[in-house]
C-alpha cells in the first residue's frame, strides 16, 4: 500500500501541499511516497462527493486526506471546523481513523502568505516596497494576522505587477521557500498534527 492519497479541488491546492510535503523534515514527518487527485468540480464538487471518491482508495493507500476551500464550497456551515466534522463523518464508514478532511478559511491561497521574503524571492520583486506596504496602498485589507483577507486577488495582484504569467507551480516553488513550523493558519496546523500523528519523524539515535 501507499503511504497518502490527496483529493483537492484545484491546481493550485495539489502545488502548495505538494511543495510543503517535498519537504518531510520542515512539516516534522518522515519521508511519505504521495498522489494527488483533483476533483472536477473544483471546491463544491470536493464537498458533495470528494469522501466517496476517497472511499474507492481505501484498499490501496494507508492514509487519506480531502481539501478543499470553505469559500466556494456551497456549505451552510460559516466555519471550517464544523464542515469537516461533516466529511470526516462520510469518511469515517470507510476508513476508520485513516483518513481526515482539511477545510481551509477563506482558501488555499491563504498558506502563501507566511513570509514576504519567501513571495518576494520567487516572484522576482524589486519595488522598494514590501509586498504588503504595496498591497496596502492599492486597497487591500489585512487581519490581524498580518494576511490579506482576500489572499488569491493579493496574490494574483502581485503576480500581475511582476508581468509573471500565472501558473500553480509559483504555489510549490512559494510554500517549499516557506518555515513551515511557523506557519499559524489554524488548518495548516490541523493538517500537520494529522500528518505528524500518521507519519511521525524517525527518532535519532
Amino acid at each position: 500500500m501507499q503511504d497518502l492519497v490527496l483529493l483537492v479541488a484545484d491546481k493550485n491546492a495539489q502545488f502548495a501541499l505538494s511543495g510543503a510535503l517535498h519537504r518531510p523534515q520542515a512539516i516534522g514527518i518522515r519521508s511519505i511516497e504521495f498522489v494527488f487527485l483533483v476533483h472536477p468540480g473544483r471546491d463544491g464538487g470536493t464537498r458533495k462527493t470528494g469522501p466517496e471518491i476517497l472511499n474507492l482508495e481505501a484498499r490501496r493507500f494507508r492514509h487519506a486526506i480531502l481539501v478543499l476551500d470553505l469559500e466556494g464550497s456551497g456549505s451552510e456551515c460559516s466555519e471550517a471546523v464544523a464542515l469537516e466534522q461533516q466529511l470526516d463523518k462520510r469518511l469515517t464508514a470507510t476508513w476508520q481513523g485513516r483518513a481526515k478532511s482539511i477545510v481551509i478559511e477563506p482558501e488555499a491561497d491563504i498558506w502563501l502568505w507566511g513570509s514576504d521574503n519567501a513571495m518576494q524571492q520567487v516572484l522576482r520583486w524589486t519595488d522598494s516596497r514590501s509586498i504588503r506596504a504595496w498591497l496596502q496602498e492599492k486597497g487591500f485589507d489585512f487581519t490581524s494576522e498580518g494576511k490579506p483577507k482576500r489572499p488569491k486577488e493579493a496574490f494574483e495582484e502581485v503576480v500581475r505587477k511582476c508581468q509573471l504569467p500565472r501558473s500553480s507551480s509559483l504555489y510549490s516553488e512559494i510554500t517549499g521557500k516557506l518555515s513551515l513550523s511557523r506557519c499559524t493558519d489554524s488548518a495548516y496546523q490541523r493538517l500537520s498534527a494529522k500528518l505528524k500523528e500518521w507519519f511521525p519523524a524517525p527518532e535519532l539515535s
